[in-house]
């Protein structure tokens, strides 16, 4: 398992570095609020991932994990269950399109097709069962590498709207889907005489993960409807950098419980979900601790390389809340993963959905004050509510996260932020000596 969180954090590091790259470039490239509204729609494309899902690989994952007769099955019914999501998210971001009277409509609506793809991305069930990342991450290190060629062309044809940029954004995105198909397939098991599986069944199984998955991700980027208009398209742009900045941050956090989950669902089955989670949890938070408290010392340097005239340090305060949050995320991660595991999907549900509840009411009050700032400390709110409402609903399930006698462990992350900090501190020194 851990083999494979490797693979995924290498594969992640890849892809974040090519999403900077972009990043980077159209931060000089494209206007202040041009690049707000690229953004806008990336955070928006990452909701429609999420809808598309609802949860559908998740359940692929569970029921196959123990049973590979019923891989194509299932997956044949989960596709379904894509295609119709996906049909629905095109027809939405066109609608929005419209209503925005957003330049570059038709490239936006042309770059929300790539979701549909995602029915492809199915196929690599079979591997994620075997814990087996190799081929995935190889193929989405293509997929991102495809990106950043397509924008770095587009770039060099003279385009100076954002529409374009994400076609070229999807189209690598596309492309990953389908090569993860092609690569996969031939790892499916045979064919067996095995009944089909109902797509209403498994979209009612999923859907409370589904709709949890949807809140997260909504939580995670709805600040975008706050800040856009009270704030503007330039600090939009800024605030949006610094939330990538924690996305590239938390990719440990995420992979790692993405890895365990076949783990964790089978160390359920054995009764003995709490200590797993607990061996699982305590290493990630002394890794998220040092990470964050390293970037929390250095955000400002580390903002000022984008843009001309270093017009992203203002956001250096929201950074820092971000980071934060982010060491909560290297807590609720995993917890959150073994509430799935546990299958208690209503449990799931509700945490994701108080969590969004939490968030909205976090920005309509904190943003109209407090700027891209009081957007930054919601989302800190609303993943500490996410690490409380995991541990209790594990608690409560009889799988305590907290090991007897190994209570400690979980002092790691701050301790791994009092050091990340006293390391940035040390860099800060050298660099200006």
């Amino acid at each position: 398992m851990w083999n494979s969180t490797g693979l995924l954090i290498l594969g992640r590091v890849w892809g974040s570095a090519c999403t900077l790259t972009i990043l980077y470039t159209l931060s000089s490239h494209l206007d202040p609020a041009q690049f707000g509204r690229f953004t806008f729609y990336l955070a928006l494309f990452l909701i429609l991932d999420s809808f598309v899902d609802l949860g559908t690989g998740q359940i692929a994952v569970r029921w196959t994990a123990s049973e590979p007769q019923r891989t194509r099955p299932v997956l044949a019914a989960a596709r379904r269950v894509r295609m119709t999501t996906g049909s629905v998210g095109l027809l939405g971001v066109g609608f929005l399109a419209w209503f925005l009277d957003e330049e570059g409509a038709g490239w936006i609506v042309l770059a929300a097709l790539y979701p549909l793809t995602h029915t492809l991305e199915l196929t690599t069930t079979v591997l994620k069962n075997h814990i087996s990342w190799a081929r995935p991450v190889a193929v989405r290190a293509v997929a991102s590498t495809t990106s950043l060629v397509l924008v770095l062309l587009t770039v060099s044809k003279g385009v100076a709207t954002p529409a374009p940029f994400l076609v070229a954004v999807a189209g690598g995105s596309a492309l990953g889907n389908l090569l993860l198909h092609l690569s996969s397939r031939g790892q499916l098991p045979p064919a067996a005489h095995s009944p089909p599986e109902s797509p209403h069944a498994l979209l009612r199984s999923a859907l409370p993960i589904g709709i949890a998955g949807l809140c997260q991700q909504t939580y995670y980027w709805i600040d975008n409807l706050f800040v856009r208009p009270l704030c503007g398209q330039e600090e939009l742009g800024r605030y949006n950098l610094a939330v990538r900045l924690m996305s590239f941050g938390i990719m440990a956090a995420v992979y790692a419980a993405m890895a365990a989950l076949p783990w964790l669902t089978r160390e359920h089955h054995q009764g003995r979900l709490g200590p797993a989670v607990a061996r699982l949890a305590a290493p990630m938070i002394l890794l998220g601790g040092l990470g964050t408290g390293v970037v929390w010392g250095l955000a400002e340097p580390i903002l000022g390389l984008f843009g001309e005239n270093e017009s992203f340090v203002s956001a250096t305060p929201a950074l820092r809340w971000l980071m934060l949050a982010s060491l909560a995320v290297y807590a609720g991660a995993p917890l959150l993963t073994a509430v799935v595991a546990s299958g208690v999907s209503a449990s799931v549900l509700r945490i994701a959905a108080v969590g969004l509840v939490i968030n909205l009411l976090g920005n309509s009050l904190l943003v109209g004050s407090m700027g891209i700032e009081g957007a930054a400390l919601a989302t800190l709110v609303t993943e500490v509510w996410v690490v409380a409402g995991a541990a209790w609903t594990l608690t409560r399930a009889g799988a305590k996260p907290v090991a007897a006698g190994c209570s400690w462990l979980w002092l790691g992350g701050p301790l791994g932020f009092a050091l990340g900090y006293g390391l940035s501190l040390w860099i800060g020194a050298f660099q200006g000596g």
